[in-house]
Protein backbone atom coordinates (compact mmCIF):
# COMPACT_ATOMS: atom_id res chain seq x y z
CA UNK A 1 0.00 0.00 0.00
CA UNK A 2 1.50 3.53 -0.97
CA UNK A 3 1.94 5.58 1.88
CA UNK A 4 -0.20 8.76 0.92
CA UNK A 5 -3.05 6.04 1.12
CA UNK A 6 -1.87 4.54 4.27
CA UNK A 7 -1.44 7.80 6.07
CA UNK A 8 -4.98 9.13 5.13
CA UNK A 9 -6.56 5.90 6.58
CA UNK A 10 -4.40 6.36 9.46
CA UNK A 11 -6.23 10.01 9.88
CA UNK A 12 -9.58 8.40 9.49
CA UNK A 13 -8.93 5.92 12.69
CA UNK A 14 -7.67 8.84 14.67
CA UNK A 15 -10.60 10.79 13.34
CA UNK A 16 -13.19 8.00 13.93
CA UNK A 17 -11.52 7.76 17.69
CA UNK A 18 -12.24 12.08 18.50
CA UNK A 19 -15.70 11.82 17.02
CA UNK A 20 -16.48 8.77 19.31
CA UNK A 21 -15.17 10.92 22.14
CA UNK A 22 -17.15 13.94 20.57
CA UNK A 23 -20.42 11.77 20.66
CA UNK A 24 -19.97 10.29 24.11
CA UNK A 25 -19.62 13.48 25.93
CA UNK A 26 -22.47 14.60 27.86
CA UNK A 27 -22.88 17.89 26.95
CA UNK A 28 -23.05 16.48 22.84
CA UNK A 29 -26.68 16.31 22.92
CA UNK A 30 -27.01 20.05 23.54
CA UNK A 31 -26.30 20.73 20.41
CA UNK A 32 -28.92 18.47 17.87
CA UNK A 33 -27.13 19.84 14.58
CA UNK A 34 -23.75 19.09 15.13
CA UNK A 35 -24.81 15.73 17.02
CA UNK A 36 -26.44 14.56 13.84
CA UNK A 37 -23.74 15.99 11.89
CA UNK A 38 -21.27 14.12 13.68
CA UNK A 39 -23.24 10.92 13.71
CA UNK A 40 -23.37 11.56 9.97
CA UNK A 41 -19.55 11.61 9.67
CA UNK A 42 -19.03 8.57 11.77
CA UNK A 43 -21.54 6.50 9.52
CA UNK A 44 -19.30 7.34 6.65
CA UNK A 45 -15.94 6.58 8.46
CA UNK A 46 -16.39 3.50 10.25
CA UNK A 47 -16.33 1.11 7.19
CA UNK A 48 -13.07 2.87 6.46
CA UNK A 49 -11.89 2.26 9.69
CA UNK A 50 -13.36 -1.46 10.13
CA UNK A 51 -11.78 -2.33 6.43
CA UNK A 52 -8.47 -0.65 7.25
CA UNK A 53 -8.21 -2.71 10.49
CA UNK A 54 -8.67 -5.95 8.79
CA UNK A 55 -6.14 -4.69 6.75
CA UNK A 56 -3.51 -4.51 9.56
CA UNK A 57 -4.73 -7.62 10.72
CA UNK A 58 -3.40 -9.06 7.88
CA UNK A 59 -0.51 -7.36 7.61
CA UNK A 60 0.31 -8.47 11.66
CA UNK A 61 -0.71 -12.26 11.10
CA UNK A 62 2.09 -11.88 7.87
CA UNK A 63 4.66 -10.99 10.84
CA UNK A 64 3.61 -13.19 13.42
CA UNK A 65 3.96 -16.60 11.00
CA UNK A 66 7.25 -15.09 9.54
CA UNK A 67 8.59 -14.92 12.98
CA UNK A 68 7.77 -18.77 13.46
CA UNK A 69 9.23 -19.77 10.20
CA UNK A 70 12.83 -21.04 12.37
CA UNK A 71 11.00 -23.34 14.66
CA UNK A 72 10.81 -26.32 12.60
CA UNK A 73 7.36 -27.81 14.37
CA UNK A 74 5.47 -24.61 13.42
CA UNK A 75 7.27 -23.49 9.80
CA UNK A 76 4.50 -25.70 7.54
CA UNK A 77 1.85 -24.01 9.53
CA UNK A 78 3.26 -20.46 9.20
CA UNK A 79 3.76 -20.60 6.11
CA UNK A 80 0.25 -21.66 4.94
CA UNK A 81 -0.73 -18.23 7.34
CA UNK A 82 1.75 -15.87 5.54
CA UNK A 83 0.29 -17.59 2.26
CA UNK A 84 -3.37 -16.87 2.85
CA UNK A 85 -2.66 -13.31 4.32
CA UNK A 86 -1.09 -12.14 1.32
CA UNK A 87 -3.70 -13.21 -1.01
CA UNK A 88 -6.37 -11.08 1.31
CA UNK A 89 -4.13 -7.95 1.38
CA UNK A 90 -4.74 -7.00 -2.66
CA UNK A 91 -8.51 -7.95 -1.98
CA UNK A 92 -8.56 -5.81 1.06
CA UNK A 93 -6.27 -2.85 -0.38
CA UNK A 94 -9.09 -2.51 -3.89
CA UNK A 95 -11.92 -2.35 -1.06
CA UNK A 96 -10.12 0.37 1.18
CA UNK A 97 -9.15 2.10 -2.33
CA UNK A 98 -13.07 1.74 -2.98
CA UNK A 99 -14.21 3.29 0.42
CA UNK A 100 -12.01 6.31 -0.25
CA UNK A 101 -13.41 7.30 -3.66
CA UNK A 102 -15.58 10.58 -3.14
CA UNK A 103 -19.52 9.90 -3.26
CA UNK A 104 -21.59 11.03 -5.08
CA UNK A 105 -23.15 14.04 -3.20
CA UNK A 106 -26.74 13.43 -5.32
CA UNK A 107 -26.80 9.03 -5.38
CA UNK A 108 -29.26 8.91 -2.91
CA UNK A 109 -31.67 11.18 -4.30
CA UNK A 110 -34.78 10.71 -6.24
CA UNK A 111 -35.00 11.48 -10.39
CA UNK A 112 -36.51 12.44 -12.70
CA UNK A 113 -36.60 10.37 -15.94
CA UNK A 114 -37.45 12.13 -19.75
CA UNK A 115 -37.88 9.95 -22.82
CA UNK A 116 -38.31 11.56 -26.12
CA UNK A 117 -38.66 9.83 -29.28
CA UNK A 118 -36.28 10.46 -31.90
CA UNK A 119 -35.85 9.11 -35.17
CA UNK A 120 -37.94 6.50 -36.69
CA UNK A 121 -42.03 8.43 -36.26
CA UNK A 122 -44.38 6.13 -34.89
CA UNK A 123 -42.18 3.15 -34.59
CA UNK A 124 -39.72 5.71 -32.40
CA UNK A 125 -43.04 6.69 -30.22
CA UNK A 126 -43.73 2.89 -29.61
CA UNK A 127 -40.06 2.48 -28.47
CA UNK A 128 -40.36 5.58 -26.04
CA UNK A 129 -43.03 3.50 -24.44
CA UNK A 130 -41.47 0.00 -24.20
CA UNK A 131 -38.24 1.87 -22.78
CA UNK A 132 -40.63 3.55 -20.07
CA UNK A 133 -41.88 0.18 -19.57
CA UNK A 134 -38.34 -1.19 -19.08
CA UNK A 135 -37.35 1.64 -16.41
CA UNK A 136 -40.99 0.93 -14.63
CA UNK A 137 -40.74 -2.99 -14.50
CA UNK A 138 -36.68 -2.05 -13.17
CA UNK A 139 -38.26 0.06 -10.22
CA UNK A 140 -40.87 -2.35 -9.47
CA UNK A 141 -38.14 -4.72 -8.73
CA UNK A 142 -36.52 -1.84 -6.32
CA UNK A 143 -39.61 -1.08 -5.03
CA UNK A 144 -39.32 2.77 -6.67
CA UNK A 145 -42.08 4.91 -6.78
CA UNK A 146 -42.76 5.78 -10.34
CA UNK A 147 -45.23 8.86 -10.84
CA UNK A 148 -45.78 10.17 -14.16
CA UNK A 149 -45.75 13.96 -14.67
CA UNK A 150 -45.81 14.84 -17.80
CA UNK A 151 -47.07 12.78 -20.94
CA UNK A 152 -47.74 13.43 -24.63
CA UNK A 153 -48.99 9.77 -26.40
CA UNK A 154 -48.50 9.18 -29.86
CA UNK A 155 -51.91 7.90 -32.04
CA UNK A 156 -50.02 4.50 -32.52
CA UNK A 157 -49.47 4.01 -28.69
CA UNK A 158 -45.86 4.92 -27.07
CA UNK A 159 -45.15 8.20 -26.12
CA UNK A 160 -43.76 11.51 -27.76
CA UNK A 161 -42.23 12.72 -24.71
CA UNK A 162 -43.18 11.49 -21.24
CA UNK A 163 -41.40 12.72 -18.30
CA UNK A 164 -41.77 10.57 -14.56
CA UNK A 165 -40.65 10.81 -10.92
CA UNK A 166 -38.66 7.93 -10.07
CA UNK A 167 -38.48 7.67 -6.02
CA UNK A 168 -36.71 5.50 -4.15
CA UNK A 169 -33.03 4.88 -2.31
CA UNK A 170 -30.37 5.23 -4.56
CA UNK A 171 -32.37 6.06 -7.42
CA UNK A 172 -29.60 8.08 -9.03
CA UNK A 173 -26.65 6.18 -7.91
CA UNK A 174 -28.15 3.05 -9.82
CA UNK A 175 -29.59 5.13 -13.49
CA UNK A 176 -27.67 8.11 -13.66
CA UNK A 177 -25.57 6.14 -16.33
CA UNK A 178 -28.56 5.80 -18.64
CA UNK A 179 -28.91 9.17 -20.22
CA UNK A 180 -27.91 9.24 -23.62
CA UNK A 181 -29.44 7.70 -27.35
CA UNK A 182 -31.27 4.73 -27.24
CA UNK A 183 -31.69 2.72 -30.66
CA UNK A 184 -33.69 0.12 -31.32
CA UNK A 185 -33.38 -2.37 -34.46
CA UNK A 186 -36.67 -4.99 -34.72
CA UNK A 187 -39.58 -5.53 -37.64
CA UNK A 188 -42.40 -2.71 -36.20
CA UNK A 189 -45.70 -3.92 -35.84
CA UNK A 190 -46.77 -1.86 -38.79
CA UNK A 191 -44.22 -3.18 -41.24
CA UNK A 192 -45.75 -5.66 -43.49
CA UNK A 193 -42.74 -6.84 -46.08
CA UNK A 194 -40.67 -8.04 -42.53
CA UNK A 195 -38.16 -5.41 -43.02
CA UNK A 196 -35.90 -4.72 -39.49
CA UNK A 197 -36.27 -0.88 -38.88
CA UNK A 198 -33.96 1.38 -36.81
CA UNK A 199 -35.32 4.01 -34.69
CA UNK A 200 -34.36 5.99 -31.72
CA UNK A 201 -35.27 7.71 -28.35
CA UNK A 202 -33.18 9.71 -26.01
CA UNK A 203 -33.31 9.52 -21.90
CA UNK A 204 -32.21 11.95 -19.58
CA UNK A 205 -31.64 11.15 -15.85
CA UNK A 206 -31.78 14.06 -13.38
CA UNK A 207 -31.37 14.47 -9.90
CA UNK A 208 -34.15 15.94 -8.29
CA UNK A 209 -33.72 18.73 -6.46
CA UNK A 210 -34.70 18.20 -2.36
CA UNK A 211 -36.99 21.22 -2.48
CA UNK A 212 -38.03 23.61 -5.27
CA UNK A 213 -36.41 26.57 -2.67
CA UNK A 214 -32.81 24.43 -3.33
CA UNK A 215 -32.73 26.23 -7.16
CA UNK A 216 -32.48 29.85 -7.07
CA UNK A 217 -35.97 30.64 -8.95
CA UNK A 218 -36.41 34.59 -8.82
CA UNK A 219 -40.13 34.82 -9.52
CA UNK A 220 -39.14 38.02 -11.67
CA UNK A 221 -37.37 35.87 -13.98
CA UNK A 222 -39.83 33.17 -14.85
CA UNK A 223 -43.27 33.24 -17.00
CA UNK A 224 -45.34 31.62 -16.41
CA UNK A 225 -48.21 30.84 -19.30
CA UNK A 226 -51.14 28.71 -19.10
CA UNK A 227 -53.22 27.29 -22.06
CA UNK A 228 -55.73 23.97 -22.49
CA UNK A 229 -54.54 20.68 -21.92
CA UNK A 230 -54.48 18.11 -25.61
CA UNK A 231 -55.22 14.60 -25.42
CA UNK A 232 -57.27 12.09 -23.42
CA UNK A 233 -58.46 13.49 -20.27
CA UNK A 234 -62.35 14.24 -20.70
CA UNK A 235 -64.28 17.40 -21.02
CA UNK A 236 -62.65 19.17 -18.15
CA UNK A 237 -59.30 18.54 -19.01
CA UNK A 238 -60.00 20.36 -22.81
CA UNK A 239 -62.96 23.11 -21.71
CA UNK A 240 -60.18 24.65 -18.66
CA UNK A 241 -57.10 26.37 -18.87
CA UNK A 242 -55.50 23.76 -16.76
CA UNK A 243 -52.26 23.19 -18.36
CA UNK A 244 -49.35 25.01 -17.41
CA UNK A 245 -45.57 26.03 -19.24
CA UNK A 246 -43.68 28.07 -17.30
CA UNK A 247 -39.84 29.54 -19.02
CA UNK A 248 -36.98 30.29 -16.86
CA UNK A 249 -36.06 33.33 -18.45
CA UNK A 250 -32.57 33.27 -17.84
CA UNK A 251 -31.92 29.78 -19.27
CA UNK A 252 -34.46 29.89 -21.86
CA UNK A 253 -35.60 26.39 -20.02
CA UNK A 254 -38.72 25.44 -19.97
CA UNK A 255 -41.24 23.18 -18.19
CA UNK A 256 -44.84 22.07 -18.81
CA UNK A 257 -47.45 19.63 -17.12
CA UNK A 258 -50.93 19.11 -18.48
CA UNK A 259 -51.58 15.98 -16.68
CA UNK A 260 -53.02 16.96 -13.60
CA UNK A 261 -56.55 17.80 -12.96
CA UNK A 262 -55.86 21.68 -11.86
CA UNK A 263 -53.54 24.54 -12.58
CA UNK A 264 -52.43 24.37 -9.36
CA UNK A 265 -51.08 21.11 -9.42
CA UNK A 266 -49.62 21.25 -13.02
CA UNK A 267 -47.74 24.42 -11.64
CA UNK A 268 -46.58 22.32 -8.76
CA UNK A 269 -45.19 19.55 -11.25
CA UNK A 270 -43.56 22.01 -13.85
CA UNK A 271 -41.95 23.63 -11.22
CA UNK A 272 -40.69 20.44 -10.09
CA UNK A 273 -39.35 19.58 -13.35
CA UNK A 274 -38.00 23.25 -13.85
CA UNK A 275 -36.24 23.12 -10.99
CA UNK A 276 -34.66 19.52 -12.11
CA UNK A 277 -33.48 20.67 -14.69
CA UNK A 278 -31.94 24.19 -14.10
CA UNK A 279 -30.37 21.78 -11.18
CA UNK A 280 -28.90 19.18 -13.64
CA UNK A 281 -27.47 22.18 -15.47
CA UNK A 282 -25.74 23.42 -13.10
CA UNK A 283 -24.71 19.55 -11.90
CA UNK A 284 -22.75 19.28 -15.52
CA UNK A 285 -21.04 22.42 -15.36
CA UNK A 286 -19.62 21.57 -11.61
CA UNK A 287 -18.63 18.07 -13.32
CA UNK A 288 -17.25 19.58 -16.45
CA UNK A 289 -14.67 16.71 -16.81
CA UNK A 290 -16.84 14.20 -16.50
CA UNK A 291 -19.30 15.46 -19.10
CA UNK A 292 -19.63 18.91 -20.23
CA UNK A 293 -22.81 19.57 -22.09
CA UNK A 294 -26.44 18.24 -22.36
CA UNK A 295 -25.93 16.95 -25.79
CA UNK A 296 -22.94 14.46 -24.35
CA UNK A 297 -25.50 13.17 -21.83
CA UNK A 298 -28.62 12.80 -23.89
CA UNK A 299 -27.74 13.10 -27.66
CA UNK A 300 -29.99 14.81 -30.26
CA UNK A 301 -32.38 11.78 -31.02
CA UNK A 302 -30.49 10.84 -34.58
CA UNK A 303 -29.57 7.34 -35.17
CA UNK A 304 -25.72 8.32 -35.06
CA UNK A 305 -25.08 9.68 -31.68
CA UNK A 306 -26.22 6.45 -29.67
CA UNK A 307 -25.03 4.83 -26.01
CA UNK A 308 -26.97 1.48 -26.45
CA UNK A 309 -28.72 -0.77 -29.52
CA UNK A 310 -31.57 -2.91 -28.61
CA UNK A 311 -31.48 -5.51 -31.24
CA UNK A 312 -34.37 -7.62 -31.51
CA UNK A 313 -33.82 -9.93 -34.08
CA UNK A 314 -30.68 -11.02 -32.52
CA UNK A 315 -32.05 -10.54 -28.92
CA UNK A 316 -29.33 -8.59 -27.62
CA UNK A 317 -28.69 -5.77 -26.06
CA UNK A 318 -25.53 -3.75 -26.29
CA UNK A 319 -23.77 -0.81 -24.48
CA UNK A 320 -21.23 0.78 -26.60
CA UNK A 321 -19.42 2.76 -24.13
CA UNK A 322 -18.04 -0.09 -22.33
CA UNK A 323 -18.75 -2.95 -25.39
CA UNK A 324 -21.02 -4.91 -23.54
CA UNK A 325 -23.22 -7.11 -25.16
CA UNK A 326 -26.27 -8.93 -23.04
CA UNK A 327 -28.83 -11.96 -25.28
CA UNK A 328 -31.03 -11.49 -22.96
CA UNK A 329 -33.46 -8.72 -24.72
CA UNK A 330 -36.67 -10.13 -22.88
CA UNK A 331 -35.33 -10.04 -19.83
CA UNK A 332 -33.53 -6.69 -19.58
CA UNK A 333 -37.12 -5.17 -21.55
CA UNK A 334 -39.01 -6.44 -18.67
CA UNK A 335 -37.32 -4.51 -15.79
CA UNK A 336 -34.04 -7.33 -15.34
CA UNK A 337 -30.98 -4.47 -15.40
CA UNK A 338 -28.82 -5.32 -12.57
CA UNK A 339 -26.30 -6.60 -15.17
CA UNK A 340 -26.36 -4.07 -16.98
CA UNK A 341 -26.32 -1.45 -14.72
CA UNK A 342 -23.86 -3.03 -12.56
CA UNK A 343 -21.52 -3.68 -15.16
CA UNK A 344 -21.49 0.47 -16.12
CA UNK A 345 -21.24 1.12 -12.25
CA UNK A 346 -18.14 -1.36 -12.18
CA UNK A 347 -16.32 0.51 -15.12
CA UNK A 348 -16.64 4.03 -13.97
CA UNK A 349 -15.34 2.77 -10.22
CA UNK A 350 -12.97 1.45 -12.20
CA UNK A 351 -11.73 4.66 -13.55
CA UNK A 352 -11.94 6.79 -10.54
CA UNK A 353 -9.55 3.84 -8.71
CA UNK A 354 -7.22 4.75 -11.79
CA UNK A 355 -7.53 8.38 -11.29
CA UNK A 356 -7.25 8.15 -7.90
CA UNK A 357 -3.85 6.33 -8.28
CA UNK A 358 -2.37 8.84 -10.54
CA UNK A 359 -2.97 11.63 -8.05
CA UNK A 360 -0.82 9.05 -5.29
Amino acid sequence: MKSSIRQKLELLVDRLDEIDRMLADPSAANNMEQFRRLSRERAEVEPVAIQFNAFRQAENDIAEAEAMLSDPDMREFAEEEIAAAKLRLPELEIDLQKLLLPKDPNGERNVLLEIRAGTGGDESALFAGDIFRMYSRYAERQRWQVEVMSASESELGGYREIICRVAGSGAYSRLKFESGGHRVQRVPETETQGRIHTSACTVAIMPEADEVEDVNLNPAELRIDTFRASGAGGQHINKTDSAVRITHLPTGIVAECQDGRSQHANKASAMKVLAARIKDVQLRAQQSHIASTRKNLIGSGDRSERIRTYNFPQGRVTDHRINLTLYKIGAIMDGDMDELLGALAAEYQADLLAELAEQQ
